[in-house]
């Protein structure tokens, strides 16, 4: 058992943090900048609540944070409230937020410089992952504290993979995101082309399933896409932060992403729809608007 902060409660890091709690019996301190729902999850799960993450983050083995953007992981960590002025020597902060990999690498040479160890850690798998702790996490960073880190995160992971260096872990959900980008807009397409075809979608779907067309969102996402319902899932406004974090990076590293400039555009679109908190599968909705 440990001594773990939990910093943000959304809706990943509400059940996260209750999986650390139940599951890996840890001894849990809670933070969100909405104090209501820290106080809503000490009510349902026990444990602590604090007022600042600096007071949150105080005598920890363990930093977990799942917060927003950029700037909100600054907040919460440099901020002169922040969880970086209360860690001390041999403690570990693993951000599971879906941020930049220039944060990152700056989050870990802040944590280096003041004695402890910080890994990149965001993750995929969406509000059910988090829900049902089935999340796949991607790290960055040094082997050594990841193997600590990697018995804690287990509570609400069924993977957790060092990729490489700070930064690498962001990098890969990069990776990840533009992978599910193209494959909802090809599925979404090929829904539209089947119902305007006339073809029983059921039967399709069963049969191209079972070949090379199979994928993840074909098998969890093609009857509510079908039916036009996107109201489950991860909503459109996080896809777009995520593809601009991925748009940003290939323009620093020199990669040519011209599919998922294209799918972000199309986002945008369902966005000016009124769909920012549609499942990332409402591109369909555009084709069949």
């Amino acid at each position: 058992m440990a001594k773990v902060a939990f910093l943000g409660l959304g809706v990943m890091g509400f059940p996260m943090a209750g999986y650390l709690k139940n599951k890996g019996g840890h001894e849990v301190t809670v933070y969100n900048r909405t104090a209501a729902k820290a106080e809503a999850w000490v009510k349902q799960y026990g444990g602590k609540s604090a007022s600042t993450p600096k007071a949150a983050a105080q005598g920890q083995d363990f930093v977990m944070c799942c917060v927003g953007n950029d700037n909100d992981l600054r907040e919460v960590t440099l901020g002169a409230e922040g969880a970086f002025q209360a860690m001390g020597k041999g403690t570990i902060f693993v951000d599971h937020t879906t941020a930049s990999a220039e944060i990152a690498r700056e989050l870990y040479a802040a944590a280096q410089k003041s004695g402890f160890d910080a890994i990149d850690a965001p993750v995929s798998g969406g509000q059910a992952g988090a829900e049902n702790g089935v999340l796949t996490v991607m790290c960055g960073g040094d082997a050594a504290p990841f193997a600590r880190a990697e018995k804690v995160i287990a509570a609400y992971a069924r993977a957790c993979n060092l990729i490489g260096d700070a930064g690498a872990g962001q990098l890969c959900k990069m990776v990840n995101q533009i992978c599910i980008a193209g494959l909802v807009q090809g599925l979404s397409e090929a829904l539209h082309f089947a119902k305007r075809a006339n073809l029983d979608v059921e039967k399709v779907i069963a049969t191209i399933s079972k070949g090379a067309a199979q994928s993840w969102q074909m098998e969890n996402r093609y009857k509510t896409m079908a039916a036009g319902k996107f109201d489950f899932g991860f909503a459109v406004e996080w896809m777009r932060k995520d593809l601009g974090i991925c748009l940003g990076e290939a323009r620093n590293n020199g990669a040519h992403l011209p599919v998922t400039a294209l799918v972000d555009q199309f986002y945008s679109e369902v966005q000016a729809m009124g769909g920012k908190r549609w499942d990332t599968s409402s591109l369909i909705a555009l084709l069949e608007k």
